[in-house]
């Protein structure tokens, strides 16, 4: 790719205008006792490394472990039983798959513009993050549906990686959790004469490098930790260490941000994540992407973002707080979101995602027939 073909562009994407909610969000719990609502804030900023930090950040990270979770809530007596706990956040965030037909009656004779992360979503966690390789049949689902409607994939990975695992050049890739978007030209959508390449933190680049460089050599030594460069965002990954050394791993990152306060923390599944302190994220990313395809003010636009991680919720807020469109969150357990629906694993994900394209393919075929 030339730099003639390359549009490097500084847009700031204001808020979309409030209008009627297309679904009904369900409200954020404010009392009792839940092994979600035990799970802390996604980041403190560098005015929080203070004393206990690490420990907060330990607490947190048992809690995003479903296996600590699942634990807290059989052992805490205060707590309901695991059953009417699912039963409870079910009926909170029913399944996308037994409520199809109530989004498609809400979808129907608008335009559905797809946002989807990868990992956890597309892919299967593993704990080797260059080995979460999406399937043969996620890609055709995935590509069937990028015929049909707009499709953009989110992720926290680096851009040019998660390209390498999706393989689909029809698709609109935000990598770095939205800090590096492409939006290629003289797609079905844009029409743009130059493919558009929008990198929000591109200063802080070289500091990223080094960050990297330097998480590599002083996490060494802890056996099972990984080190990800993602471009604008450097990942930490624990899924593989011994719960014994993650204080340890913990007080390494964290030294490390106390000498960068232009720096921020970020938990996902099992990972530790150094982002700039930029505003800006999956959900400001879901703005720029829908002005980018010209949707912004469109209120016949309804846009469908699925994710599994605590990165998503920025997006899910976007579209609680727009009151137009879709959130479903991809997860085995409750857990707190702005999510309207749920699927529980990537296999469910492309069982909605095929239903989709049935359910389009059907209706454009009932539409030529009138």
């Amino acid at each position: 790719m030339t730099n003639q073909n390359v549009v490097v562009q500084a847009i700031t994407v204001a808020a979309v205008a409030n209008s009627p909610p297309l679904f009904t969000y369900p409200p954020p719990r404010t009392s009792g006792s839940s092994a979600a609502a035990a799970i802390p804030k996604k980041y403190l900023s560098p005015v929080d490394l203070g004393g206990g930090w690490t420990n907060g950040w330990l607490e947190a990270m048992k809690a995003s472990s479903p296996t600590h979770a699942k634990s807290a809530l059989l052992s805490a007596p205060a707590v309901e039983s695991e059953q009417d706990e699912q039963s409870t956040w079910i009926m909170r965030h029913p399944s996308a798959l037994s409520k199809f037909e109530q989004i498609t009656s809400a979808t129907k004779g608008k335009q559905i513009v797809m946002f989807l992360d990868y990992d956890g979503t597309l892919s299967p966690i593993v704990d080797d993050p260059d080995s979460a390789f999406m399937s043969d049949t996620m890609r055709a689902a995935v590509k069937k549906v990028a015929r049909l409607f707009p499709t953009a994939i989110v992720s926290g990975r680096c851009r040019s990686r998660v390209y390498e695992f999706v393989r689909l050049t029809e698709l609109y890739y935000a990598g770095s959790h939205g800090m590096d978007i492409k939006v290629p030209k003289g797609t079905r959508y844009t029409k743009k004469k130059k493919a558009v390449l929008f990198q929000p933190a591109s200063e802080f680049l070289p500091l990223m490098n080094e960050i990297h460089k330097a998480l590599l050599e002083t996490t060494r030594s802890i056996p099972g930790a990984k080190v990800e460069n993602n471009k604008f965002c450097v990942s930490v990954h624990f899924r593989c260490v011994d719960e014994t050394c993650w204080g340890v791993l913990v007080e390494q990152v964290v030294s490390l941000l106390k000498s960068h306060p232009e720096l921020r923390l970020t938990q996902g599944r099992k990972v530790l994540e150094i982002r700039p302190t930029i505003k800006w994220d999956k959900g400001k990313a879901l703005e720029f992407l829908l002005k980018s395809l010209g949707f912004a003010d469109n209120k016949n636009v309804v846009p469908i973002y699925i994710g599994d991680d605590h990165t998503d919720e920025d997006a899910f807020k976007v579209l609680r707080d727009r009151g137009q469109g879709i959130g479903i969150l991809v997860s085995e357990y409750p857990k707190d979101t702005n999510a309207s629906y749920s699927l529980k694993e990537p296999y469910e994900v492309m069982e909605f995602l095929l239903h989709l394209v049935e359910w389009k393919r059907h209706s454009l075929k009932a539409r030529s027939e009138e």
